[in-house]
């Protein structure tokens, strides 16, 4: 484990699963849930991280610690509110259900809904943690995440990520995302140099606490940049492992 990450070690992806929400749940009650989810991920994320980094010194313990809680607590969360919105958590997701989407994934409208209200969600996620654990409740992260292997590890975590969800879909598989997808973030907590985030938003609100799982304001940029080159990587994979989804009748979807 590189210093530059062994500093604060924590990641979150959130995430979930890209199937199609009830058409009759209003718009602002899916925005809310998106809202509401992502947030509580942030909260997931750096609460426990602050939590671990005080109860033990080692760096191990304590992203295994974070990493256990960040699992446990996205299962929760997608079998909580995929029901209402899909479950993204994540504007990668979001993005990519979109551009797959063949009349039954987010429109336009939903997704201009959905990404503000995620980034808005993970900001506030962080500044509850903060204020949980009597932070500061808005610092800047100092914590530097700037490598070009830690960029590469985005590149793989968020394309394995969309791979996933996309492709759980694709098989008629929607029902194992709790799992799957927490399963899969655990994983990647500890096989990815970056420790995974995987997720924009939440790579934005993480900069607004500087604790266990923080990330410097100044890395931001490099990691959304490759978080986007893995959803563009992990939609190639999709295409080249799986056939298309069979278009849905005219007038299924408004």
């Amino acid at each position: 484990m590189t210093s530059s990450t062994a500093s604060s070690t924590a990641s979150a992806t959130a995430s979930s699963t890209a199937s199609a929400t009830a058409p009759s749940i209003p718009l602002g009650r899916r925005a809310a849930a998106e809202f509401v989810g992502t947030g509580a991920l942030v909260a997931i994320v750096v609460g426990s991280g602050i939590q671990a980094a005080t109860l033990s010194p080692d760096v191990g313990v304590q992203l295994l610690a974070n990493s256990l809680a960040t699992v446990f607590g996205l299962g929760v969360l997608i079998t909580l509110l995929g029901p209402v919105s899909g479950a993204h958590f994540n504007p990668v997701v979001t993005l990519a259900a979109w551009w797959t989407g063949r009349g039954d994934g987010p429109t336009g409208r939903e997704l201009a809904a959905y990404v503000p209200a995620q980034v808005a969600g993970a900001i506030a996620g962080a500044v509850l943690a903060n204020a949980m654990f009597a932070e500061p409740t808005v610092r800047w992260s100092t914590h530097d995440r700037w490598a070009p292997h830690l960029w590469l590890g985005e590149v793989v975590a968020t394309a394995g990520l969309v791979l996933l969800v996309l492709g759980l879909a694709r098989v008629g598989r929607e029902r194992l995302a709790p799992v799957a997808v927490a399963s899969y973030i655990g994983a990647a907590y500890w096989f990815t140099s970056s420790t995974s985030f995987a997720n924009p938003a939440v790579t934005v609100g993480r900069a607004f606490t500087d604790t266990f799982a923080g990330i410097a304001p100044a890395s931001v940029l490099p990691f959304v940049a490759a978080q986007l080159l893995g959803l563009a990587a992990g939609l190639a994979l999709v295409a080249l492992l799986f056939a298309p989804p069979t278009p849905l009748p005219e007038g299924r979807r408004p």
